[in-house]
This record gives structure tokens, C-alpha cells and sequence, in this order.
């Protein structure tokens, strides 16, 4: 275990992350859809679990995010936060779950009153209204921008986003309304990493990368990837932590969680140009 590893860790808060940011301590993000892997990231000291829509590739065995439902993230909400014990929860929104304002409100409710303590939502400006109409009301929002894996039919794959010019600009843009319209945390995934320090530094909130370089505020990784345990060509994003761990779970998160507040990972060879 890490010196982070006890069961009587302070419960992680917003005020906590914001105050991380500040300080330029790093922020330890981990996916976990299950009480099992819930009780074992907790123990590892992870700062955020999030129950990510990635449970339909990872869980449920299908091609992309885009099958899940309120049903699948709101059962595996449930079991992740019987074994909580101090990380903070977010759960993802899935698949037009918040299409309108009025959908947005109540699925969030739903997500919520589940165990979470925080909704995760794909998109840019267009998203601006439902993120404000959560804030108003006591919803915590992460937004979610880059390659957004529910958008992936219209992005054309899997590929890394804002290499070019006018992309990078709108995305500094998107980063900077979903802020101004009350998101607390923005995760960027598949982004140049230069491009990605350049948006965290202009926030004022937390910034997650995944594929993104280290110079984020902090790291999220699919548990599946990092275990090694995802069938198929792993992310060019991902490491391979069990493989170092000799086979322990518990020690593959631990030092998970260490190269990340360590700014090891990840490595150039984790990130794009």
C-alpha cells in the first residue's frame, strides 16, 4: 500500500481539489464499475473514481459507449459507492442522457441520489445551459472535452483532437464557457500535450488528462487498461502497471497512483504533439 492507503483518509472534496490545483499537487483519477475495485482504489489513495460510460467496453463486452444506459450507470453507481470510502465520485452521463435541459436535470438527480457526487458530462458551448442549470441547483459538473468517446461516429474514430489551429482555439474557447457557465473539473482526452497545458493553466478549475501529457492538474486511466487486462491493442495513452506490480492488483494502483503524484506518468511516449 501507499503512504496515501488509509481507510481514515480525509473524504476528498471540490474545495480539496481546487485547493490541489493550487498547489500543484497532482490529482489521481481512476475508473472503477464494481464494490471490489471500489474498496481496492480507495485503499490504493486515489483522490477521484469515476464510474465512467466506459463500462459498456470494459464491463458489458460492447463496441463503444453509445449502448449504455441511465439503468447500467445508475446500477454500477450504486455498487462503486457501497465501498467508498473517501474518493470523490463521478459518474458519467450517458449517451443522449442530456440532451435538453429538462433530461439533463433529471438524470443527474437519478446519477446522484445513486451515490454520486458529481455528473460528468461530453461537449462544448452547446452544453453551457444544462451545466449552469445543474450548478444552480447543487449539481457538481465535470465537463468533458477533446475526443469524446459518445461523439465518436462524428469525430471519424478514435483520434486525437486539436492538432490544428482553429480546433485548438475552440477548444480553448469551449474550456473557458463551460468554466464561466459553473463546471468544476474538465477532463481532456486524446489532446496535444502542449495544447493541454495551455488549457490548464488558463483555468482556474481542476484539469484532468487522459492522453493529454503530464502537464494537467491531474491523470484519469481506464482500470481495466492500466491493469493490462483490456482485450485488444492497448492506448498508445496507457501503462501497463500490473505488468511492474508482478501480478498484484493492490500494488499495480499504488504505484499507479504514485507515478502519477510523482509526475511520471505519463511519459512522452503516453502523449501526442
Amino acid at each position: 500500500m501507499s503512504q496515501h492507503s488509509t481507510s481514515s483518509q480525509p473524504k476528498i472534496t471540490l474545495p480539496r481539489l481546487q485547493e490541489m490545483k493550487k498547489n500543484g499537487d497532482k490529482i489521481v483519477v481512476i475508473t472503477a464499475y464494481d464494490a471490489s475495485f471500489s474498496r481496492v482504489v480507495n485503499e490504493a489513495g486515489v483522490d477521484v473514481v469515476l464510474v465512467g460510460d466506459s463500462l459498456g467496453n470494459v464491463m458489458l463486452g460492447l463496441d463503444s459507449t453509445v449502448p449504455v444506459t441511465m439503468q447500467d450507470m445508475i446500477h454500477h453507481m450504486r455498487a462503486v459507492a457501497r465501498t467508498n470510502q473517501h474518493a470523490l465520485l463521478i459518474a458519467d452521463m450517458p449517451y443522449m442522457a442530456y440532451a435538453t435541459v429538462e433530461q439533463t436535470l433529471q438524470n443527474a438527480a437519478a446519477l446522484m441520489q445513486a451515490g454520486a457526487h458529481m455528473v460528468k458530462v461530453e461537449g462544448g458551448t452547446w452544453l453551457c445551459e444544462s451545466v449552469k442549470a445543474l450548478s444552480d441547483r447543487g449539481i457538481p459538473v465535470c465537463a468533458h472535452l477533446g475526443l469524446t468517446p459518445q461523439s465518436v461516429d462524428a469525430l471519424g474514430g478514435y483520434k486525437v483532437q486539436g492538432r490544428e489551429p482553429e480546433a485548438a482555439t475552440k477548444m480553448r474557447f469551449d474550456a473557458e464557457a463551460l468554466q464561466a457557465s459553473g463546471a468544476r473539473m474538465l477532463v481532456l482526452e486524446c489532446v496535444p500535450s502542449e495544447l493541454a497545458r495551455i488549457i490548464s493553466g488558463e483555468l482556474t478549475i481542476p484539469v484532468i488528462g487522459i492522453g493529454a501529457g503530464v502537464d494537467t492538474d491531474g491523470q484519469v486511466l481506464v482500470l481495466q487498461d492500466m491493469l493490462g487486462i483490456t482485450p485488444g491493442k492497448r492506448p498508445k495513452f496507457s501503462h501497463n502497471f500490473m505488468a511492474e506490480a508482478q501480478g498484484d492488483i493492490q500494488a499495480a494502483v499504488a504505484a499507479y497512483v504514485a507515478a502519477v503524484r510523482e509526475k511520471r506518468f505519463p511519459g512522452p511516449e503516453h502523449s501526442f504533439s
